[in-house]
């Protein structure tokens, strides 16, 4: 065929090719929302999705919203990755959040609240008690609930209140009982000290509940003595809380983000919503006095903040058939009881893939090097962790054994700045030297650094992890921690924190490729080396699994890599905005989702490197902020059996899950996918949870062969359930391996 004949050769910047970064993060949302309204997940699992995805929508709106209303306020002409205006965006969303919040009361009135009941829980209206139910309810009313609250009349002599970020109140309409006129309205808080959610003396002693805001509505009467109440209805409001930070103003940083976040509730408004039959005036009222604008005002006939209907979990916790399975993680083999963390690592490189195997061994590492008399320093990243840190415990505990001890803490790390601030304060009354990072860029990047004392020679070891310090985090996220020994790993993790401290970057890097000095030239030249292969006609794969997928420069170069006939496979668990499928621009690029007990969390890429079969882990997702905002590190997994575990069990099982996997299509939507006729649903989070038990079964028997004196416990036989072990006692399920690519396209020459 002449050059004449060929078709022309699309142009990948257009944007006909990107899917919108907020409404593909929307998608995501909704198929959270989807899995808590899915029957055949257990109900209290239904109340997590719920809280989650509740949760998601109040920070899409209080960042990402808020961030697009600056835009438009400030006339900033920016255009998304789709060709949409800023306006265009805001109407989007506004129709799209209207749609999911009726998917909300409808997953609340007609399936969540239903099932609760048949579950021996009600949640009813004041108005559905009678007689001494009723009666117990007023008196809690008055001694509990009352004295609290503060009725606020909105006229001349009483300016409308201020009214708190995510704070619940109600809207009063009044009209006087000796004088006729136009209603008036008035203001009361729900408290937040008080349970949102009130038992009911029931009879025959299941559990009955009714919301707060009802309570008081039924007797707000009571508040506005000379007045006649016509109704009470709930609103609630979400505000602005992005920090915004001039770093190089800023003579004490901590200050200067104390007193931002402190600023937070009294942001613009960006989300109003209110309960559903509220008279216009009052919305109208409400609009008016908080300025926020009318395409973001919501009526809900639910009630409002439905993640508090996770605490209905607690009288039922103990109701096994109503959650998922409990479990432990699995001890690694690697690791073992009571063993030297640092004699495990200086054998062999080392893989942990949580929350299916333990965190305790991180924790552990740390803990040794406290105490260790040969340690001489230690050296963390914090960008987030718990509440009780055993993290900030075990570094505190080895600066005042008289160890070197540097701590990075981050703290511009969104919604966790009180925390991490708190957190930097403790450690420097210990001695512990605390940093702050590079001006203008978060650490995001994981590393601990531990530099001891071998035979007369020092010695460092690394552990660098997709996730953070959080032992709490590490039971829910799935994460990958690596530890090594290796000298270049070593080196490269010193001069990573010499960087942190002191703003002097290295020559070049051994092992890690840190943004943003490289990485997302790295993560583009590893695209365009499939390419090569492919159009050299050898095979030629790319295997990602992360969080986010934004990057314009990425997007293209795998389009590219898709014409040259490179086999994409991306997991992408949130914002996509690469449109896959498309004729001749992404017919090998397909993209799935999993959402299931555990938050995929885990960055892993995969790329076939002529043969070679590079793998690859990370800190970073491929966004913009990740390559060019932040310090993040990309690390290599080199040792044969390791690579292998993330390849064929780890992308193998992502990438062959059909039972709470999906797949996005070229317009943007997820499609659930199913299993062939006959075939057993493959769910790979169960499956990883059997493969972790597995090896660690296979360990210990292992062990008692070499210690045959030892007495034989009695092995408890696995259970069926979903989410636990299946396999038979003593052996390893089956790994699915890395599924081969579809067949062959046509390939850009």
């Amino acid at each position: 065929m002449s050059s004449a004949d060929e078709p022309p050769r699309p142009d990948l910047s257009s944007p006909e090719f990107f899917l919108n970064r907020e409404l593909s993060w929307l998608e995501f949302n909704q198929r959270v929302i989807d899995e808590a309204r899915d029957g055949h997940v257990r109900l209290l699992e239904r109340l997590k999705f719920l809280g989650i995805a509740a949760n998601n929508l109040d920070e899409f709106f209080m960042v990402r919203v808020s961030g697009l209303l600056d835009q438009r306020d400030g006339h900033v002409e920016a255009v998304a990755q789709d060709g949409m205006f800023v306006e265009e965006q805001l109407a989007a969303i506004a129709t799209r959040t209207q749609r999911m919040l009726d998917d909300f009361a409808e997953a609340i009135r007609g399936e969540i609240v239903p099932a609760l009941d048949t579950a021996g829980v009600a949640v009813l209206h004041p108005s559905q008690l009678a007689g001494p139910r009723r009666e117990a309810l007023r008196d809690y009313f008055f001694d509990q609930v009352h004295p609290i609250l503060t009725p606020l009349a909105l006229d001349p002599g009483h300016p409308f209140p201020h009214v708190g970020n995510r704070s619940l109140h109600l809207i009063v309409m009044l009209s006087g009982e000796r004088h006729e006129g136009a209603p008036v309205y008035a203001i009361v808080q729900v408290p937040k000290v008080l349970p949102r959610l009130v038992p009911v003396q029931t009879d025959d002693g299941s559990a009955a509940f009714v919301w707060l805001e009802d309570l008081i509505g039924e007797h707000v009467g009571e508040l506005f003595r000379g007045f006649r109440s016509l109704g009470a209805w709930a609103f609630r409001v979400l505000r602005d809380v992005d920090v915004s930070i001039d770093e190089d103003e800023a003579e004490d940083l901590l200050l200067k983000i104390e007193a931002e976040v402190r600023r937070r509730d009294r942001g613009r408004c960006v989300r109003l919503q209110i309960e559903d039959g509220v008279p216009r005036s009052a919305v109208q009222l409400l609009v008016d006095s908080l300025e926020v604008d009318p395409q973001f005002v919501f009526r809900t006939p639910t009630p409002l903040a439905p993640q508090d209907l996770a605490g209905l979990g607690q009288p039922l916790a103990g109701r096994r058939d109503l959650r998922d399975a409990p479990f432990s993680p699995a001890r690694s083999p690697s690791f073992p009881e009571d063993g030297d963390p640092f004699a495990a690592i200086a054998a062999a490189d080392v893989l942990l893939h949580h929350p299916y195997e333990s965190f305790d061994p991180v924790l552990e590492l740390l803990r040794a090097a406290a105490v260790d008399p040969d340690v001489l320093a230690v050296k963390q990243t914090l960008y987030r962790t718990s509440g009780d840190s055993p993290v900030v415990d075990a570094l505190i505990r080895a600066a005042e054994a008289g160890k070197h001890v540097v701590a990075l803490v981050e703290v511009k790390a969104r919604f966790d700045e009180e925390n991490n601030i708190q957190w930097a304060r403790k450690l420097e009354s210990a001695g512990v030297n605390v940093v702050y990072g590079l001006v203008g860029l978060k650490t995001h990047c994981k590393v601990m650094l531990v530099v001891r004392r071998e035979a007369g020679k020092l010695r460092r070891y690394v552990h660098l992890g997709t996730g953070n310090y959080n032992p709490t985090t590490a039971r829910l996220y799935t994460d990958i921690s690596f530890f090594t020994a290796d000298p270049a790993f070593g080196l490269d993790a010193t001069d990573l924190f010499n960087l942190l401290t002191s703003c002097t970057a290295p020559s070049t890097w051994r092992r890690l490729v840190v943004a943003p000095l490289g990485l997302h030239e790295r993560v583009l030249a590893l695209i365009e080396r499939e390419i090569a292969v492919a159009r050299a006609g050898r095979p030629a794969r790319i295997v990602a699994k992360m969080n986010s997928l934004v990057d314009e420069d990425v997007i293209r170069a795998l389009y590219r890599a898709s014409r040259a006939g490179v086999d994409v496979d991306l997991v992408v668990r949130g914002i996509c905005c690469l449109r896959p499928g498309v004729p001749g621009v992404s017919d090998r690029i397909r993209v799935r989702r999993i959402v299931d007990r555990f938050l995929e969390h885990s960055r892993l890429f995969f790329f076939e490197a002529d043969g070679e079969r590079e793998v690859y882990a990370s800190s970073a997702d491929w966004m913009p902020r990740n390559f060019l905002r932040r310090v993040e590190v990309l690390f290599p997994i080199q040792a044969p059996e390791l690579k292998a575990r993330v390849v064929d069990e780890i992308l193998g099982l992502a990438l062959a899950d059909d039972h709470k996997a999906s797949e996005l299509t070229p317009d943007g939507r997820h499609v659930r996918l199913h299993p062939p006729e006959g075939k057993e649903p493959l769910r790979s989070q169960a499956r990883l949870l059997e493969c972790a038990q597995a090896a660690a079964r296979a360990a210990r028997e292992s062990e008692k062969e070499q210690r045959p004196f030892l007495v034989r416990p009695i092995r408890q036989q696995p259970t069926t359930d979903a989410g636990r072990a299946t396999t038979a006692p003593g052996t390893t399920p089956a790994v699915v391996r890395l599924p081969p690519p579809e067949p062959d396209a046509p390939s850009e020459s």
